[in-house]
């Protein structure tokens, strides 16, 4: 008995050891996946150096997401557990990855709602970049997968992945929907700052906030929740109450153009304000729903601009407007781009004109230039979305003088991307872009093929083109016209990356010897393109006698932000540490890295007019609107005329913003005076709460124009 006694006395420590290890088998799986969420979320908010004060919130939905993500690997077999566990960790990984690359590459983080956009766009034009910084990255990546790899070898092994009751599965779902709720009431805290994870959580916008705030795994699947159930359009993105808007009076001088000479326009000078004959009041009263009425209210408190001594004074003239891919200021040089160095000089000088980078670059680039417009901050793409909807883009360039008669047309040497076979002939222009089979005439424009492009034997692009031969292919269509013209040119030789390609060895005689880094050497090979663009420009129009009637406007698209250093050895200056600058963070970069050059010049200028104010590429439209002498309403765009007498303003993606009287940085809550500036502090509190209400209108009233056509309420009739 005795014998029996220790076998079943040893038989019961073995059943309760084996119940032991079932046991811990069992947590271990329940918290896999929890683990695994905040382990990558750490992983990617220390190596993106986001700050890590926010680390209840996404540990509380870590919890959350990675206990749903468990359950979804318990009730089956014991292989289907054990491949739906790995499979699940791997994908985690490797979204966590792909966004990180992302953001690196594109500088900003993509939801599931960009998967159409990226499927259109030819991701090809990145794929240099892609590997070097895949390859740059191994280290980083390879942390990131490292627990997904270690449950591949020993998961099974460890975890056994043995079937659980499904009710055990619906108990772990349910601890998913408790700390679901406690997700949401720690948003609630009382967080500081202008942006809260309570705000954030409520918008569809500022998605870089999103995941430092909510984490990577809540902005993506707040992503799919907005493509299911959109967000409802608010004025200041949820973060604002609408209230009076009240900045105070300017502090400048009545006349922002302080020039050596400037062109006389006439005795009796008309500084009627410029609006147009149109019932904001009532449209706000009895619009068709709230945000038609909430825009029309907004826009029937701002203050209009004034007509000037300006206005009307390239009244009749052709215009050019060109977009520069990847274009900075700190390119231009007397000696290496001469005629860069004359038009930037010898017409309007814009001494502190800034180019803000907002999402989604060239796009929402072209956004800022095209329609006075700040883009949306997330999905869907703004000018993909015009065109998507045929919403009518009242005050753009083409729509307006295309009223007038003129001659429209607009040149892409490059295929489909940002859907613009849709949203540039919607815009009003004659669109050519490469690939397009046979003609196709729209509500406004119409979409045809860019001939004469450089093409491989084997009928593919060459990549990229060059400016100087887009200018060749095209020029001839317009130039001779009877009627006046307006042209827009959509640039592609600046774009990344800045290697030895065909663009910069043309000029290799000239680069080789300057002391710069290679990719610094081929950045300002491309600028030299451009600058043999416009010559080769000036040169027809002058040939043709059309020339002294011709107004010149060029803007960049964005900086060349992957390339930031390039910037720091042109300009000679830091702008902040290498990492932030890698990723563009804001809170921790000198904004004059957004620091360029606005070209708008014409040979009948007899002296430069020299323009002090801040300025930013949504303020080109309504000051081109002024100078063309066209009927618009300049309180229905963000961006005013800027040689009127408004205060100027320039607002960055982050919500930081720079006027004529200071610069406020959201990430410290500090406004910091422009020199000369005085306020005191009851003033400087009053402005800037007036002014970040502003912004925040400014911002977030694009998507409200777009979605309800707006401007076709208004105007369309």
């Amino acid at each position: 008995m005795a014998y029996n006694g220790r076998r079943m006395s040893s038989g019961r420590g073995r059943s309760r050891r084996s119940g032991d290890a079932v046991l811990a088998q069992t947590m271990a799986r329940v918290l896999l996946f929890p683990a695994l969420l905040l382990y990558l979320e750490l992983a990617l908010h220390i190596y993106m150096k986001m700050s890590l004060a926010y680390t209840p919130v996404y540990l509380v939905f870590s919890l959350a997401g990675g206990f749903f993500l468990s359950a979804l690997a318990l009730p089956w077999r014991r292989l289907g557990n054990g491949l739906a566990a790995k499979i699940l960790a791997v994908v985690l990984s490797v979204i966590y990855v792909a966004e990180m690359i992302a953001k690196t590459i594109l500088q900003t983080y993509y939801g599931p709602s960009s998967l159409k956009v990226a499927a259109g766009n030819r991701l090809t034009d990145y794929a240099e970049v892609i590997i070097s910084t895949v390859l740059s990255k191994l280290p980083i990546i390879l942390v990131f997968l490292l627990p997904s790899i270690l449950l591949i070898i020993f998961g099974t092994r460890l975890l056994g992945f043995e079937r659980l009751d499904i009710r055990f599965a619906g108990l772990v779902v349910g601890a998913c929907v408790v700390f679901h709720i406690v997700g949401l009431g720690v948003l609630h805290l009382p967080w500081k700052g202008d942006l809260t994870p309570a705000g954030l959580y409520k918008v569809d916008t500022n998605i870089d906030d999103q995941v430092e705030q909510l984490g990577l795994f809540t902005m993506l699947r707040l992503d799919v929740k907005h493509m299911i159930v959109p967000v409802k359009n608010t004025m200041g993105g949820g973060f604002d109450d609408i209230g009076t808007l009240n900045p105070g009076s300017s502090s400048g001088s009545a006349d922002p153009a302080g020039s050596t000479s400037e062109p006389d326009p006439g005795p009796v000078i008309d500084t009627s304000p410029n609006v147009m004959d149109v019932d904001l009041a009532a449209l706000g009263s009895n619009g068709k729903n709230d945000e038609v009425k909430t825009l029309a209210s907004y826009f029937n408190s701002v203050t209009p601009t004034k007509k000037n001594k300006y206005t009307g004074m390239f009244e009749g003239y052709n215009v050019i407007f060109l977009t520069l891919e990847g274009f900075s200021g700190y390119g231009i040089s007397q000696e290496l781009t001469p005629t860069l160095y004359k038009l930037t000089h010898e017409g309007f000088v814009f001494n502190n004109f800034y180019t803000p980078l907002h999402f989604t670059s060239t796009s929402n680039g072209e956004c800022q230039n095209l329609l006075g417009l700040y883009p949306k901050g997330n999905f869907p793409v703004t000018m993909s979305r015009t065109g998507e909807l045929g919403t009518n883009c009242y005050f753009s360039l083409a729509q307006q003088l295309g009223r007038k008669g003129y001659l429209v047309q607009g040149y892409h040497p490059n295929s489909n991307m940002y859907g613009r076979d849709l949203s540039h002939p919607n815009l009003g222009y004659e669109w050519h872009q490469f690939g397009v089979d046979k003609p196709v005439t729209g509500e406004r424009g119409s979409l045809v093929n860019f001939d004469g492009l450089e093409v491989a034997n084997s009928g593919k692009l060459l990549w990229p083109q060059r400016d100087k031969h887009m200018i060749e292919a095209s020029v001839d269509n317009y130039i001779n016209s009877d009627k006046p013209f307006h042209v827009y040119y959509l640039t592609i030789s600046g774009h990344m990356p800045y290697s030895n390609n065909r663009v910069p060895q043309q000029y290799r005689d000239i680069l080789d010897p300057l002391p710069y880094s290679d990719t610094t050497k081929n950045y300002i090979g491309t600028c030299i393109e451009v600058d043999r663009a416009l010559e080769t420009l000036i040169n027809k129009l002058e040939a043709a006698g059309k020339l002294d009637k011709t107004l010149i406007v060029a803007a960049p698209d964005h900086i060349p932000y992957f390339d930031v250093a390039t910037l720091e050895e042109l300009a000679g200056q830091k702008f902040g540490s290498s990492e932030d600058l890698e990723y563009l963070k804001e809170g921790s970069i000198n904004f004059d890295v957004y620091k360029s050059a606005l070209i708008l010049w014409t040979s009948s200028m007899e002296e430069p007019v020299v323009v002090d104010k801040v300025v930013g590429q949504v303020d080109i439209l309504p000051t081109l609107s002024n100078l063309l002498g066209l009927e618009y309403d300049s309180r229905m765009l963000a961006g005013s005329d800027a040689l009127s007498d408004s205060e100027g303003l320039v607002i960055f993606s982050s919500r930081c913003w720079k006027s004529d009287r200071g610069f406020y940085n959201r990430y410290t809550g500090k406004f910091t005076p422009a020199e000369g500036v005085t306020m005191t502090a009851e003033e400087q509190d009053n402005y800037v709460s007036a002014m970040k209400k502003l912004v925040g209108y400014k911002l977030d009233s694009t998507a409200m124009i777009v979605e309800n056509d707006f401007y076709d309420v208004v105007f369309g009739q």
